[in-house]
């Protein structure tokens, strides 16, 4: 299983076949469903921070990895030893191979498989990159709904506008579940109220924590997911659960999730990274910038776009008059190159430069006389993010990142 939408077929159908012949495992497990475009993961990791505080036994699915597989499937913040991982994955082959299982479907099967023989009471479930043939819609007991932002992503899959996307994601809305959503736009708040209204589902729209939340995740918009996931965790007195306030808070301050507005270094000097890949994300990334200590001056970006994704989208969200990007390409994939992006956006002439790896941009800019401050930041990508961390050349920070601001 080397990438992530390799050989890539949306389609529910295998994956229900799949899980009828594994016996339907998790079947009476009921599962929070996190759906959207942007800030899944940071919703499901606020969730699980709680849960896990609150001694909750919980078995998560999120994507992508960083650095490996196994990080997809973890029991509250313990991840599926490598050894089980690749036993249940040999268990498991016969069923892969006869129902043609991709291997995003292939995870998610391990994942119930190995929640169930490990007694989970819960599940936090979250979408690949689809919604309604996204294989973890294949579990059917869904009570509780979560969205993060929706916007243009993966359009060769969901659909070219933002209609036919939010048309995909809203499709997850179980009959009579509970729905949790921060503010959309209004193209996507009607599809989701108009598909709610159909379902007999009950939807809470929930604003921004206030600024005396003290949140694990760097970044206003974290303001929103925690907000998600807050009202996610209220939800769960519905099926059983009743979680205070107050341990809804302290678990918010707990939560982890890296690759995000994450503070870093390389050789001792602070380097930023996020996985921000589409519009929306460098849209937010771009807002981050405006509370930076000197970024009126200009940011060093460290870039790495795979051809698939909308690079001018996010070249306009970015960067700005004074900005100096570095292209890199992303490891092991088709990625945007200078002269690629100046056949599109000639006015970006004199800001782009290419270098062929992030290690040789990092050098030349030790080199100079002053490490640039604000620090660069890496983007585009959260396979080059996961690449680096891979090979060690990052090292993660504790505590928020003091040097932005």
């Amino acid at each position: 299983m080397s990438t992530e939408y390799k050989d890539m077929n949306l389609g529910i159908d295998r994956m229900l076949l799949a899980i009828n012949a594994m016996g339907d495992p998790c079947k009476k497990i009921p599962a929070i469903h996190i759906a959207g475009t942007n800030g899944k993961g940071s919703i499901a990791a606020f969730i699980n921070s709680v849960l896990s505080l609150v001694n909750i036994k919980t078995g998560v699915t999120t994507s992508p990895h960083l650095v490996d597989w196994v990080e997809r499937i973890c029991i509250n913040k313990t991840q599926i030893p490598k050894e089980e991982f690749q036993s249940l994955s040999r268990a498991l082959a016969p069923i892969v191979e006869k129902y043609s299982l991709t291997p995003f479907e292939c995870v998610i099967a391990i994942a119930l498989k190995y929640f169930t023989l490990k007694e989970v009471e819960l599940l936090i479930l979250e979408v690949g990159l689809g919604g309604r043939l996204d294989a973890t819609t294949a579990h059917n007991y869904r009570p509780i709904i979560a969205f993060g932002a929706i916007g243009l992503d993966h359009c060769e899959y969901l659909g070219d506008s933002l209609e036919k996307i939010a048309t995909e994601k809203a499709a997850v809305i179980t009959s009579k579940s509970v729905v949790i959503t921060a503010a959309q736009d209004n193209i996507v708040k009607r599809i989701l109220e108009e598909t709610a209204l159909k379902q007999q589902a009950v939807i809470h729209w929930v604003d921004p924590l206030p600024s005396d939340w003290e949140l694990g995740l760097s970044g206003a918009i974290q303001k929103e997911n925690a907000a998600v996931a807050k009202g996610v965790l209220e939800s769960l007195k519905n099926i059983g659960w009743s979680i205070s306030r107050e341990q809804i808070r302290e678990g918010f301050s707990l939560a982890k999730w890296p690759g995000r507005l994450q503070a870093t270094t390389w050789k001792g000097l602070p380097i930023v990274v996020d996985g921000a890949h589409n519009p929306n994300a460098a849209k937010q990334l771009s807002i981050e910038r405006d509370a930076w200590t000197n970024q009126e001056n200009g940011v060093i970006w460290i870039l790495g776009i795979q051809i698939k994704k909308d690079m001018i989208g996010i070249l306009q969200k970015l960067i700005r008059e004074k900005d100096l990007v570095w292209l890199v390409p992303v490891p092991y994939q088709q990625s945007w190159s200078k002269d690629q992006i100046l056949s599109f956006c000639p006015e970006y002439k004199t800001q782009i430069k290419e270098a062929f790896s992030v290690e040789e941009v990092l050098s030349a800019l030790k080199k100079q006389d002053r490490w640039p401050s604000p620090p660069p930041i890496i983007t585009g990508s959260l396979y080059l993010i996961g690449n680096l961390f891979q090979r060690q050349l990052l090292i993660s920070q504790k505590g928020r990142n003091r040097e932005l601001n």
